[in-house]
This record gives structure tokens, sequence and C-alpha cells, in this order.
């Protein structure tokens, strides 16, 4: 059992100096996940073919996660020790008051924490002060010095001496006993890091590491957690970070990975960094979760992880990660920090973190990142699809169905699009504030539901942070009247609408409300009727559901020109003949590509040009196209 003796004794330094190695070792191991995954399996994807590359390959990715597993786990003993020592440094400056005040008044402390005290106070014998004696932590409280006045004299030693060495007795006692506490947990947690045999790093590894992750926060009572400054902006948390020494950082990142890595203001390469971890512990914890949305995400985020192992061009960077709502996830191919070209996109209905997002959405952003490569060879670019919100969860194609319509548009309201814009905003600050010259091209970029999400943040006090040029595609409106509210200036609001994307062709509230009333008194032909009329008395032709039409001249935005994208119908068939089409299998189905072809060079060159142009800087090059 811990004495106060050994409290006193105990070198700090030299446990310091132990989680130093720890350290050491974790960033020698990240250094050889580096060489492994940056220089010799891009190395051998560049240069070798053959049936026996795939198998060095393969046998190189497994030794990269156990680089990176044995990385986490020796970052969190590193990060458990310096907690310890945290705390036994806090004991220790407790013990040295108790002690130096004992010595400060002559008194004595044993080996077993009692306090021996001195004669003093005047006695019933004159000039014969009361005896001295000895206290410890274990005297019974009735015998102690009295704190009532009701207390019986004859119960207490008169020797002042008494009080002070009890109360010297009592701190030793309480300081060792929390220090026995420490000892106890922390030796519990740092039992926990340990790996079991073999060289397989697999899903349950590293479900066990972030159980891991949980014990150390624990034991450490959040210690590092505490001291982040979620609550700042993104400037100041970049203030906050740049001012920290290596070996803090190292610390941080070790312990909150999941914090570090979606914070903003954070510098994109140690996101990176944290989220790649975080990732694999992401992974191991949904493995093990038997429902369907559960499925969906580890399937996404097995995706992410197996591009972001496989490697591109431009390299991608992981600025966020997360498993809630319908899942989160940041991908920038690029580095925004040192890009002089910086693109967002928000991806809208139907969004969420599964293999459709890890697969379409993340290809848009790459699509982008190479288009305004080619546009502008000379400046790095960055182009980051951002799912940092959750969007409705339906598709398009649903708004066809008239019988439902009360169904789907009561989902799509601005509500997610307002908690986006938020979360939006404060991302693109961090983008601002992590820029290495501070004056990146900035484009902020929406896509159907999402272009919602960016036109009400652009709307919001300041605007979007750092943004230069905005691009909307696909919409159904932004509840702007005009683009001048948008806050770049009309002639740097940028519109993509194809002839045949139904989005962009959404009834506008007065419409749909017109045509609920009236399917339900008289059916479609009535409610489509009452429909046009409500539209035309309360709005105009222009409005779509979310507001003015921002490919029409009452908007004033910079139409470009898209392709026509295929019709929803093969044969000419009326929107009206198949709005049972998800009931009844022999009605035909809608094609609804025309609303996802935008970013996509093979589906739509015309458009994915021009966006490429508007992200490099160059929108006075696009390819016009007369507003509606």
């Amino acid at each position: 059992m811990l004495t106060w003796q050994q409290l006193h004794d105990l070198k700090c330094a030299e446990l310091l100096d132990a989680a130093d190695g720890w350290a050491a070792v974790s960033t020698q191991a990240d250094a050889a996940r580096d060489r492994i995954s940056g220089e010799m399996i891009r190395g051998l994807e560049a240069t070798q073919k053959g049936v026996a590359a795939p198998a060095a390959i393969g046998r190189l990715r497994r030794l990269d996660r156990n680089y990176d597993y044995i990385r986490t786990e020796c970052g969190l003993v590193r990060t458990t020790l310096s907690s310890l020592v945290y705390e036994l440094i806090g004991f220790q400056g407790q013990l040295k008051d108790a002690l130096d005040d004992a010595a400060s008044l002559g008194f004595t402390v044993a080996a077993d924490g009692s306090v021996s005290y001195p004669a003093g106070g005047q006695s019933a014998i004159p000039d014969r002060p009361n005896p001295g004696g000895s206290v410890s932590a274990d005297t019974p409280v009735m015998s102690r010095p009295p704190t009532l006045s009701t207390l019986h004299p004859g119960l207490v030693d008169p020797n002042p001496n008494r009080a002070k060495a009890q109360d010297i007795a009592d701190r030793i006692r309480r300081v060792l006993t929390a220090a026995r506490e420490a000892d106890e947990h922390f030796s519990t947690a740092l039992t926990r890091l340990k790996a079991e045999p073999g060289l397989d790093v697999t899903d349950a590894t590293w479900k066990d590491a972030a159980a891991d992750l949980a014990a150390v926060r624990k034991v450490s009572g959040d210690r590092l957690k505490k001291t982040i400054p979620t609550g700042a902006s993104p400037a100041e948390r970049h203030d906050w970070w740049t001012h920290l020494s290596p070996s803090q950082r190292d610390e941080y990142l070790a312990a909150c990975p999941d914090i570090i890595g979606n914070l903003d203001g954070i510098p994109a390469v140690v996101r990176d960094e944290a989220n790649r971890e975080n990732l694999q512990m992401l992974i191991g914890k949904l493995a093990g979760v038997d429902d369907k949305e559960a499925r969906a995400k580890l399937d996404g985020m097995r995706s992410i992880d197996q591009q972001l192992g496989a490697g591109s061009e431009p390299p991608m960077y992981l600025l966020g990660i997360g498993d809630e709502g319908n899942g989160r996830a940041i991908v920038s191919y690029g580095n925004p920090d040192t890009a002089k070209n910086v693109s967002a996109y928000v991806p809208g209905f139907g969004t969420k973190l599964d293999t459709s997002f890890a697969g379409n959405d993340l290809k848009r952003a790459h699509d982008t990142a190479v288009g305004a490569r080619l546009v502008d060879p000379d400046n790095p670019t960055a182009s980051i699809a951002w799912l940092g919100y959750d969007a409705p969860q339906f598709a398009p194609e649903k708004f066809l169905l008239v019988d439902k319509l009360t169904e789907n548009f009561a989902v799509a309201d601005d509500h997610d699009a307002n908690a986006g814009a938020t979360s939006y905003n404060e991302f693109m600050a961090g983008i601002s504030a992590t820029h290495e010259t501070g004056d990146p091209h900035v484009t902020a970029v929406g896509h159907s539901y999402g272009s919602l999400t960016v036109g009400l943040a652009a709307q919001r006090d300041g605007g979007i942070p750092g943004a230069d040029d905005i691009i909307l595609v696909g919409s159904p409106g932004t509840e702007a009247r005009t683009a001048d509210a948008l806050g770049v200036g009309r002639d740097h609001v940028y519109v993509g609408a194809a002839k045949n994307d139904i989005v962009t062709q959404l009834p506008s509230k007065a419409e749909v409300n017109g045509t609920v009333t009236g399917t339900l008194l008289g059916g479609p032909a009535l409610g489509g009727y009452l429909g046009r009329t409500f539209e035309r008395a309360t709005g105009g032709p222009d409005q779509l559901y979310f507001g003015t039409d921002p490919a029409s001249h009452t908007f004033g935005a910079r139409r470009f020109a898209t392709g026509d994208g295929p019709p929803l119908l093969d044969g000419g068939q009326l929107i009206s003949s198949i709005v049972d089409w998800d009931k009844d299998p022999k009605l035909p189905s809608p094609d609804v590509s025309a609303h996802s072809h935008y970013f996509d060079p093979d589906a739509d060159r015309i458009s994915a040009r021009n966006i490429a142009r508007i992200v490099a800087g160059k929108g006075d090059k696009i390819d016009h196209e007369d507003p509606r």
C-alpha cells in the first residue's frame, strides 16, 4: 500500500520519461505507417503488374494496419501515464504543504501518518503547559478538539497544538487515499492496453481500442477533453492548437481523436490523422450492431476506408467522421490549407453516410478537383464533399407520387437545412482560419436540398465565411427572393438547372397546398387546376417549393449551360399515368438521373466543365444559358 513517504519520494520526472518513451514508439509507428502507405504501396501500384503485386500490396496493407494500431495503443499508454503523473504531482503538492506545516510547527510525522505535537497552552498547574501527544487520522472524533460550544470540555485535550496536529494528520490521510485510488484506477487502465497475440488487426481489435480510449478517459477524469476549446470560434481554436507544444498535440491526438478530428479550426493534416484513427474505432463499434441503419453506416465507412487506403490523386483528407444522426463524413480531395482554390459541396435529398455517399458524392468532389486542375494547372485545388448535417431522407422521384404529396412535402421543410447552415458556416470559418496563406478562392456548392442549406448559410449575418462564389445546382430554391441576398453579389452566384431535372421544377408551397386540396376533393385533375391557380395568385410562375427559382430572371443569378439529361419517361408518357409506379411494376419507372449528372464529366460534360471553371476562379469563362 502506498505510504506518504513513497508518495513524497516518487520521481514523477521518471514517469514522464517513460511516457515520452511510449510517445516516441507511437511516433515511430506513425512514420512507418506513412512510409508503407505513402511510398511502398503507391510505388508498387504504380510500377508492378502481375499476380504477385496484389499479394504484396495486401501484406503491406496488413502491416499498415498493425502500425496504425501500435501507434494508437502506444499513444494511449503515453496519455495514461501522463495523466497519472498529472494527478500524482497534485497529490505530492498537497502532501508537501501538510509536511511543511508540520515542520514549521515543530511537529513530527511518523511513517504511519500519525503526527506528534509538543506541549503547549496553559494547564491548571501553574507554569506547566499541557503535555504533548500524538494523533492520527483514525483518532476518534469525540476526543478531538471541539468545533461546537456544546461539546463537554472534559472530552477535549486542552493543548492547542493537538487541533493543528489533527488537521495535518487528516490532510495526509485524505491525500494518500486519493493517491491510492488513482494508482489503482490507472493501473487497471494500463492493464487493458495490451493486444491479443497474432498479427491480424480486425474490426474487433479496433472495437477494443475504442473501449481502451473510453477507459483512459474515465480514469483521467477527461483531463484533456475538458481543456479543448470546443465552445470557441474556429479562429480561437486554431490559435489554441498553434500554441501547443508538439508533445501536447500528440497527447490530444492520442486521447481525443474523435474531438480533434471533427473540430473546425484544426489544420487539415491533423484532422485527417485523427479521423483515420477514429474511423477504425467506429468501424469496430458498428460491426457489432445488428440493425439496418448501423449496417448502412458501416458499409459507407468501410468504403471510405478502402478509398483512403488505395490513395487518390489529388490525395484524400478525412476532415470529419461520425455515426450521429444519418452519419457524418467530410472528405477533401487536396489539402484545403494549402490549395489556392477550395470548394465545399453540400449534398441533398436522401443523402446519408452509406455506400451511395461513399461512391457517388465522393466522386462528385473528386471530379470537381480533377476538372478544376485542368482549368487551372498552375494552382492546387481542394474539393470537399461535406456531409455535416442530416438531409431529408427521400428520393427525388417520390415527388411524383400525387397520392403522397402531403407525406412527401411534410418532411421537405427547412429545419434540416437551417441546422446544416450553422454547421456549414462553422466549417467554412475553420477553412479560413487554417489556410496557410489566408487568401484562397473559395466556392460554396449546393446540390438539390443542399442548395437550400448553402442558401440559408449565405443569408446568415456575415454570409458564408470566406466564400467568393456560390454554385447552386438542381435547386428547389434557397428562400431568397434574389441572388443579392446571398452576400457575394449576384454576378458571383451561379446556377445550373437541367431541362429534365424534376427537382428544379417542383411546385411552390401554394401550388402543393392547392393540389393536395383539389386531389382530396376531386382527384388529380382538380388538384392540378387548383394548384396552378393558387400558385399564380400567391407567387407567380418563378416560384419553387423553397422560394424563387434560382434559374429564373427574377432571381438574377448567372445561369450556366448544362446538358438536358434524360427525360423522365420514354415515349412521352404523361406523369399522371405513373402516379402509382412504385405500386405497380408494370408501369414505367421515371428516370430522374438528370438531377444527378451535374458534376459527372461523362454524363454531363458541359455542366462539369462549367463547375470546374467557377471553382478554379474562372467564372468569366462559363458557357452561359438564358434564365427561365
